[in-house]
């Protein structure tokens, strides 16, 4: 569904190597199963942090005394991405564990952070004191009812200066409204950074993304396994510190991440507007019908042609993705496992092959009455578009229907 370039940055930082504070050498899979849930604490607190020497004390300390206060038996675990300003130092001497995770990135950290926790129920926030740290209680208890991931919602009650105007007013609504359009999650603030989970929801997630991505991977993984997700609305703060965010970077690694699991609405939703529209203007101009007062001619024939091939080609790529995501991710999605256990390859290559031989049909038609007049001068433009379009199509259905089945091969 995606290059190698990005399977590879969203390849599972797990496989990475995570050091802790004490100097051993920790692989993050052997953490995880070093750690099974409920050994020792109920509640882990799971913080990321990059150079927040001036925050990084405090916010352990006051997370240490929320877990006393409310009677929650807890630790403070601290993944440190790389810091150069002494930050693990300060909060290994705040009393947290802190685990170190070399390879950058806000998922790579949390990737050590979760497989270092050893809590049954694991809290995450920032290291920068925007969280409200005393409601840690509040997510713990909406874990104890029932749920399986919370989530905070900032966005009715955002302090002064907390958030840039460009984040709060345009990019976090605008991929909001994105990942629920394509996933139908209903949440509110997909990015809030203070959220908490049950530890024994990790291995449904199957968390692999390394950037700052993470945040809306989680949500869309948990809302396609179906877990309970819950939202608590939350005071987002003015942060201490130097913003490790890039608004236009971080925000398109967003948005690719959100395409990239839609191929509905990456391939399939525009692919068949294209055809729809190429197939619209071949038959107005073929038909010659009069549209928006005037009659269409060969360029409009051309056009719609090249939308047609274009979007046959568009939503062969998507059926592909599809498959590739039901057979090799365990991806679920009701019309595709509709469609392919009534559709086989014959179908496939019976559809491409009618197409084709009405092409080849009419590609003869032409040739016949080009010989008719002598070989000269020939004026049946449009139906040579007509016949090169069948052609094209048809032999892009055989040949995506093969693609099809070799992917099928690894249904089990």
């Amino acid at each position: 569904m995606n290059d190698a370039t990005f399977a590879e940055e969203n390849a599972p930082s797990g496989l990475a190597t995570a050091r802790e504070a004490d100097g051993g050498e920790v692989d993050a899979h052997a953490a995880r199963a070093a750690a099974p849930a409920g050994t020792g604490v109920a509640v882990s607190v799971v913080i990321p942090c990059l150079n927040e020497s001036e925050t990084i004390a405090e916010c352990v300390r006051r997370a240490h005394e929320v877990l006393r206060a409310a009677g929650l038996d807890g630790e403070v675990v601290v993944a440190d991405n790389g810091s150069e300003d002494g930050s693990a130092e300060l909060a290994r001497r705040a009393g947290a564990r802190v685990v170190h995770e070399p390879r950058r990135g806000y998922g790579s950290a949390y990737h050590a952070g979760l497989a270092a926790a050893r809590g049954r129920y694991v809290v995450m926030l920032d290291a920068d004191l925007t969280y409200p740290l005393e409601d840690i209680p509040r997510f713990v208890a909406a874990l104890e009812e029932g749920a399986d991931v919370v989530i905070g919602n900032r966005m009715g009650n955002i302090q002064p200066g907390a958030m840039p105007w460009l984040h709060r007013y345009i990019g976090n609504p605008l991929l909001t409204g994105v990942l629920n359009v394509f996933f139908r999650t209903g949440v509110r603030d997909a990015h809030c950074g203070m959220r908490a989970l049950r530890r024994e929801a990790l291995p449904r997630l199957e968390l692999r993304t390394t950037g700052m991505e993470f945040a809306s991977e989680m949500v869309i993984r948990a809302a396609k396994a179906g877990l309970r997700i819950e939202q608590l609305d939350i005071e987002y703060r003015p942060r201490r510190g130097e913003s490790k965010l890039s608004t236009f970077r971080d925000g398109w690694r967003h948005l690719r991440f959100l395409l990239v699991h839609s191929p509905t609405y990456l391939f399939i939703v525009p692919g068949a507007a294209m055809v729809l529209a190429g197939a619209l203007a071949m038959a107005t101009v073929l038909a010659g019908l009069e549209l928006f007062g005037r009659q269409w001619q060969l360029h409009a024939l051309i056009a719609g042609s090249l939308a047609a091939v274009v979007g046959t080609q568009v939503l062969a790529l998507g059926l592909c993705a599809h498959a590739y995501g039901t057979y090799f991710m365990g991806e679920k999605d009701r019309w595709f496992d509709w469609a392919r256990a009534r559709f086989r390859l014959e179908h496939g290559l019976l559809l491409g092959a009618v197409l084709t031989l009405a092409g080849l049909a009419i590609a003869a038609a032409i040739v016949v009455t080009w010989a008719e007049r002598g070989f000269g001068r020939l004026g049946e433009e449009r139906l040579a578009v007509l016949a090169a379009t069948l052609v094209t199509i048809g032999l892009q259905v055989v040949f995506s229907s093969f693609l099809l089945s070799i992917l099928g091969l690894r249904r089990q």
